[in-house]
């Protein structure tokens, strides 16, 4: 299988490094281009094999799959750049969310994907949210699957609920990393504690509450109980939380709602040339 990718940002670069990493794929099965082509040129010396290209063209031809790791508004770019060499049996893969399958469907003559990876697929771990258009058969999606499943626990959604799951997938990892900041910046401030050492507690304390919420079974409300006694320490936090939180999350929500639906109407004017009505 080769695959090719347009686009090694930040997310592009991390599949790359994890597909490799991981034995999903070897070097010389992958071909990348990029804006810049001096990255292309660096990751290619990062893993002897890749082979780095000028143009996105060249990412296509050949290519089984292709990931597409730009931005929205790079979409019709691209597309017009890549359009008449995209075959039919190709796998053409979009991890931007506001870019619909719909809209890839009818600007490429391939089939379509769309696939929300994590800052957490770099350590194994994580899911990768999974959109499937009209034109793939079910062998599509086990190749897919197949090479997703090195780095994730890949996990079908309907599209529509693309924004929410990605809060809590791809989102959560830095709003989780933000909460933990602030948790080891008062423990500082407030004891003394050296700042390595409460970051290392506090890391290592996520990492288990993971392990607890996952392989070991529990439900977050179960895990809470568990520690939380009738009128004991964590029972006092608890409630504090409850108190100062209300309704932070529910703001979160609709803040990255928001910023979805603004770009989802970018997108559009970009794709079309003009403002369009609907969802």
């Amino acid at each position: 299988m080769n695959v090719g990718f347009i686009g090694i940002g930040s997310m592009g670069s991390l599949l790359i490094d994890t597909f490799i990493g991981s034995g999903a794929l070897k070097p010389s099965q992958i071909t990348a281009s990029n804006r810049t082509f001096s990255k292309a040129l660096c990751l290619a010396d990062r893993h002897p094999g890749l082979q780095a290209v000028p143009s996105n063209r060249d990412a296509v031809v050949n290519q089984d799959l292709i990931f597409l790791c730009i931005k929205p508004m790079e979409f019709k770019t691209v597309i017009d750049q890549i359009r008449d060499v995209v075959q039919p049996q190709q796998l053409v893969i979009s991890i931007t969310s506001p870019v619909m399958i719909e809209q890839l469907e009818e600007s490429l003559p391939c089939k379509i994907a769309k696939v929300i990876p994590s800052i957490t697929n770099y350590m194994c771990s994580g899911v990768s949210l999974c959109m499937y258009g009209d034109r793939m058969t079910d062998a599509d999606i086990i190749r897919l699957t197949g090479l997703l499943s090195y780095i994730s626990e890949p996990l079908p959604i309907d599209e529509q609920h693309t924004r929410v799951v990605s809060d809590l997938s791809s989102c959560g990892p830095a709003i989780m990393a933000h909460l933990l900041q602030r948790f080891i910046d008062a423990a500082v401030e407030e004891t003394g504690i050296p700042r390595d050492q409460a970051r290392i507690v506090a890391s290592e304390m996520l990492l288990g509450t993971g392990q607890l919420l996952t392989a070991g079974g529990m439900s977050p409300e179960e895990l809470q109980s568990r520690v939380s006694v009738p009128g004991g320490i964590t029972a006092q936090a608890l409630a504090l939380l409850n108190r100062e939180l209300d309704g932070v999350f529910n703001r979160l929500i609709r803040t990255t709602h928001a910023k979805y639906r603004e770009d989802l109407d970018r997108v559009k004017v970009s794709l079309y040339g003009k403002e369009v009505n609907g969802p």
